[in-house]
C-alpha cells in the first residue's frame, strides 16, 4: 500500500504526452503485476492510477472518470466481482467499462463478470500487444464520449444564450423550419397574439400570418429579406396590420426567423400624415393661386401704370420745356431753377416708367424659342450698340473667346448689355475703363459667363442688395433707374441660371453669370 504512491509518480514523470489525458484505474493486489501492468500501458500516454485494493478502487472511484477499469478478479477481502458491483452501483461509473484479468477459464466467473457489466475478460499471463490494443479501444471512446460532452454542453449554453437573446427581443419572435412550422416563440409572441407558448411551438406560423411564405432560397440566401406588412391574427379572431422580417439561418436544417410587430400605431400615424400632407398640398394650391391671381394684378396694374403715365408725363416734360422757352426772360432765377427741376424730374419720371416695361417684359418672358445663340457675335452687337458710351468713354473691350449656347437671344443680350453699360458708366474717376468679357466651363456642365471692370466697385455686403429693383448705391453721383441688374437677374434665372459678384470698393468689380448648356425643362 504504501509503495503505491511511488508508482502513480512514476507515472506522472515517465509521459511527455501534450495532450488531455483520459484515466485508466489497474487494480491488482500483487506489487509485481501492477507494475507489469503500468510497464505494458506507459507506451498509450495516458494517466495510469494504481489501486492494490477493491476497497482503494472505490475510493479512487469516488473522485475520478475513467477511461477504463482493469480489474483483478481474485483479492482479498473484496474480490474483483463485488468491486465491480459496488463501482457500477454508483451512477457516475456505472458505465465505465471494467475489463477483468484472471488466471483461471471459469464459464462461471465469465458468466458473472458479463453479468456485472464487464466488457471483456483477459487471461494471465497477459499479451502487452492485445492489452495495449483493447484499452487503447476504450481510450479512443472516452474521447470521444468526452469531446461529444463538450460539444453537447457548448451547445446547452448556446441554445441558453439564444433563447435569453429570444426573449430578450422588442419584437414577437417566432423560429420555424423551411415549412412554416414553429419550433420555438419567445413570451412577447404569446403576448401579441394570445397563444400559449405550447400552443404555437408544433403549430403552422400560418395560423397567426396566413400570408407567410418562406424565404426564396433560404439556404442561398443568408442575408435579411425586407420589412413587409401582412395582415395578423390573434387567437380571439381579431386581425392587426404586422410589420415583419424574415431572416434564414443554418442549424442542423435551414431554419427561418421571423421577427414580428404591431405596425397599426405607425399604419395610423402615416395614413395621418398622408391627409396632412394632402391638407397641406391643398392649402399650397389653393394659395399658390391667390398668388399667382395677386402677382397676375400686380403686374398688369404695373404695366398699366407705366403705360398710362407715360403720356401725362409726355405732357408735363413738352409744356415745361415750352414754358422755358417761351417764359425764358420773364422769370427769375429762383422760377428758372424750378422749371428745370421739373423738366429734369419729368424725365427721370419717363426713363422710370420705361424701365418699369422692360423689367416685365424680362420677368414675363421665357416661352420665346431657344435657339443656337453665338455669343461672340451677340456681344458684338451689344458693342455696336453701346458704341457712343465706349467712344465717349474711350473703354478698352476684351471679348475674349465665347461658346455658342442654347439660348433666348433676346434675354442675353440685355444681360451683357446692362452689365458692359454698368461697366462703362460706374468707371473709376480720371480712369478710362478697361472691361474683359470671358466665360468658362463649369464643373456641373453648365457655362460661366464674366464682366470684368477696373471702375469704382462696391462693398461686399452689398452683393445681393444692387440686383434688386431700385436699388442703387450712387443715386446722387451716376444717373440711372436702378433697374438694371434686376433686369440681368430676372434674364438670367428665366434662362435656368443665376448671377452674382465679386467686388471690392475702388477695386473694380467682376459680374458673374451661369447658363446651363441645355434649355431647362418646362413643365
Amino acid at each position: 500500500m504504501t509503495a503505491l504512491p511511488d508508482l502513480h509518480c512514476l507515472s506522472d514523470s515517465s509521459s511527455n504526452v501534450t495532450e488531455e489525458r483520459t484515466k485508466i484505474l489497474l487494480v491488482d493486489d500483487d506489487r509485481d503485476n501492477l507494475l507489469a501492468l503500468h510497464a505494458i500501458l506507459e507506451p498509450l500516454g495516458q494517466e495510469l492510477m494504481l489501486a492494490s485494493s477493491g476497497l482503494e478502487a472505490l475510493r479512487l472511484c469516488l473522485d475520478h472518470d475513467f477511461a477504463a477499469l482493469l480489474l483483478d478478479v481474485r483479492m482479498p477481502d473484496m474480490d474483483g466481482f463485488e468491486t465491480a458491483e459496488m463501482i457500477r452501483a454508483r451512477k457516475r461509473s456505472s458505465h465505465t467499462p471494467i475489463l477483468f484479468l484472471t488466471g483461471y477459464r471459469s464459464d462461471e466467473q465469465l458468466f458473472r463478470g458479463y453479468d456485472l457489466g464487464a466488457v471483456d475478460f483477459l487471461f494471465k499471463p497477459i499479451v502487452p500487444e492485445v492489452l495495449q490494443s483493447k484499452v487503447a479501444v476504450f481510450v479512443e471512446l472516452s474521447r470521444k464520449e468526452q469531446l461529444l460532452r463538450r460539444k453537447t454542453e457548448a451547445l446547452e449554453r448556446t441554445e441558453r444564450k439564444f433563447r435569453a437573446v429570444l426573449e430578450a427581443a422588442p419584437d414577437a419572435m417566432v423560429i420555424t423550419d423551411e415549412t412554416g412550422i414553429i419550433h420555438l416563440a419567445n413570451s412577447r409572441a404569446d403576448c401579441l397574439f394570445g397563444y400559449k407558448r405550447e400552443q404555437l411551438v408544433g403549430a403552422s406560423i400560418t395560423i397567426i400570418i396566413p400570408d407567410w411564405a418562406p424565404v426564396a432560397d433560404a439556404a442561398a440566401s443568408p442575408s435579411c429579406v425586407p420589412e413587409t406588412r401582412v395582415l395578423a391574427v390573434r387567437k380571439d379572431g381579431s386581425t392587426f396590420t404586422a410589420q415583419i422580417t424574415s431572416s434564414p439561418f443554418e442549424a442542423e436544417a435551414t431554419c427561418i426567423t421571423t421577427a414580428i410587430r404591431d405596425a397599426t400605431e405607425q399604419v395610423e400615424t402615416e395614413q395621418r400624415i398622408l391627409r396632412i400632407n394632402a391638407e397641406l398640398e391643398k392649402r399650397v394650391s389653393e394659395r399658390t393661386a391667390d398668388l399667382m391671381r395677386s402677382n397676375d394684378a400686380l403686374r398688369q396694374f404695373a404695366w398699366a401704370a407705366s403705360h398710362d403715365l407715360q403720356e401725362p408725363t409726355r405732357m408735363v416734360l413738352a409744356y415745361s420745356q415750352w414754358l422755358a422757352r417761351s417764359a425764358n426772360s420773364k422769370l427769375n432765377d429762383k422760377e428758372q431753377n424750378m422749371l428745370a427741376c421739373v423738366e429734369q424730374s419729368s424725365r427721370r419720371l419717363q426713363s422710370l416708367l420705361d424701365a418699369i416695361r422692360e423689367y416685365i417684359y424680362i420677368s414675363e418672358s421665357g416661352d420665346e424659342q431657344w435657339t443656337a445663340v453665338d455669343c461672340n457675335e451677340l456681344v458684338r452687337n451689344v458693342l455696336a450698340n453701346l458704341q457712343g458710351a465706349v467712344t465717349e468713354s474711350n473703354a478698352t473691350i476684351d471679348c475674349r473667346p465665347l461658346p455658342t449656347i442654347e439660348s433666348v437671344e433676346i434675354l442675353l443680350t440685355q444681360v451683357f448689355q446692362n452689365l458692359v453699360g454698368n461697366a462703362i458708366k460706374y468707371r473709376a474717376q480720371g480712369k478710362s475703363p478697361i472691361i474683359v468679357i470671358s466665360s468658362r466651363s463649369a464643373d456641373d456642365g453648365a457655362w460661366i459667363f464674366s464682366v470684368q471692370d477696373n471702375g469704382i466697385g462696391i462693398e461686399p455686403k452689398y452683393a445681393n442688395y444692387i440686383f434688386n429693383v431700385f436699388k442703387r448705391l450712387h443715386g446722387q453721383d451716376y444717373s440711372g433707374t436702378g433697374i438694371g441688374l434686376a433686369i440681368c437677374k430676372a434674364a438670367v434665372e428665366r434662362l435656368g441660371g443665376r448671377i452674382w459678384v465679386e467686388s471690392e470698393l475702388g477695386s473694380g468689380s467682376t459680374f458673374h453669370f451661369s447658363l446651363p448648356q441645355r434649355a431647362p425643362a418646362t413643365n
